[in-house]
């Protein structure tokens, strides 16, 4: 498997935290980023790419990922597989639970390269950006109400990734 790169926008830690826990997992084939001090060619470098970011408010998605998300447009993303997170809390927000992660996915030039989707089940929420026909577009964390099985489901979804990804 090719190097992975994980990018992350965090404010409070909590997707950085995520981040460092996958980037763990991954051991050496992986390398950590924060999306603050990313550009184009950092990006473009990897083969096997995780973008992770959390929900603020109602549904906004994460500030430094806010201020570079239009540069995806401009991303050769060719021959490249990708793995999206997003954190959240079902219970304060349920009504936009990872939302960030939903928003994220939108505004992906190219869809077909997306992997890592997971299932709801388990989740309490009513709506959810991320929510496309019963599974999440990747993986959907919270840390606020479900915080005991952050690790289990990462886990899950890092040997779910190493299959699907190049």
């Amino acid at each position: 498997m090719e190097k992975i790169g994980i990018f992350y926008g965090s404010t409070s830690g909590s997707t950085k935290s995520v981040a460092e826990k996958l980037q763990k997992i991954f051991g050496k084939k992986a390398e950590v980023h924060d999306i603050k001090h990313a550009d184009n060619e950092l990006i473009e470098k990897y083969t096997n790419l995780i973008f992770g970011t959390s929900a603020w408010g109602i549904g906004d998605m994460q500030d430094d990922w806010e201020m570079f998300v239009d540069n995806l447009s401009d991303i050769n993303f060719t021959g490249k597989k990708l793995a999206l997170f997003g954190m959240g809390d079902q219970e304060e927000y349920p009504e936009s639970f990872v939302d960030g992660l939903g928003t994220l996915y939108c505004r992906l030039p190219d869809k077909t390269i997306v992997v890592g989707t997971s299932d709801t089940d388990g989740y309490k929420y009513y709506f959810s950006l991320a929510d496309n026909n019963g599974k999440f577009v990747g993986l959907a964390l919270d840390v606020h109400s479900q915080d005991n099985l952050t690790d289990e489901r990462l886990k899950h979804w890092a040997k779910q990734l190493e299959s699907e990804f190049v």
